[in-house]
C-alpha cells in the first residue's frame, strides 16, 4: 500500500526527512486502513518508547498520517522502552497494535549521518507494511 503523503509533504509538516518520520506515516497509514477508521477524528492513537529524538520523530508520521493531535486530545505519548504504537477506531472500538519487526532498531541506529537518514527515510518509504511492523489485531 502506497501513502498517500508524499516525502515532500513529509518534510514540509516536520522539516526534514528521517527514518522515523516515514515509519510513522506508513504506521498510520495502515491503521487507518486496517480499522476502517476515518482520519482525523475517528482514531484514537497512543505511542509508547518515544520520548527523545529521533524516536519521537515517530509521530509527526504518526499525526501527519491519521490527523490525530494533541491539540485534539486524541493522541497520547507513553512511557515504555519498545516503540508500540496503539490505534483505537472511535466508531467501533476495534484496536491494533503495531510493533517494529526484528532488526528495524538496529538498522534505524545504523543511520549516523543525516544523509544516511535521509537514505534509509526513502528506502523504507518504498516497502511493503509487512516487511517493517509486526500487527496485533483486536488485542
Amino acid at each position: 500500500m502506497k501513502s498517500k503523503i508524499t516525502l515532500n509533504e513529509a518534510v514540509k509538516f516536520h522539516g526534514h526527512l528521517g527514518p522515523y518520520l516515514v515509519l510513522g506515516i506508513l504506521a498510520g497509514d495502515l491503521a487507518l486502513k486496517r480499522l476502517g477508521a476515518k482520519k482525523y477524528f475517528g482514531i484514537n492513537v497512543k505511542v509508547w518508547g518515544v520520548s527523545k529524538r529521533p524516536r519521537s520523530c515517530f509521530i509527526d508520521g504518526i499525526q501527519l498520517s491519521t490527523g490525530a493531535t494533541y491539540g485534539k486530545g486524541n493522541i497520547e505519548k507513553l512511557s515504555g522502552p519498545l516503540i508500540k504504537a496503539e490505534f483505537r477506531s472511535r466508531a467501533n472500538s476495534k484496536k491494533i497494535i503495531l510493533k517494529f519487526r526484528d532488526g528495524l532498531i538496529s538498522k534505524l541506529t545504523g543511520a549516523k549521518t543525516h544523509r544516511d537518514a535521509e537514505s534509509l527515510a526513502k528506502e523504507i518509504y518504498k516497502k511493503d507494511h509487512d516487511e517493517l511492523f509486526n500487527l496485533i489485531p483486536n488485542t
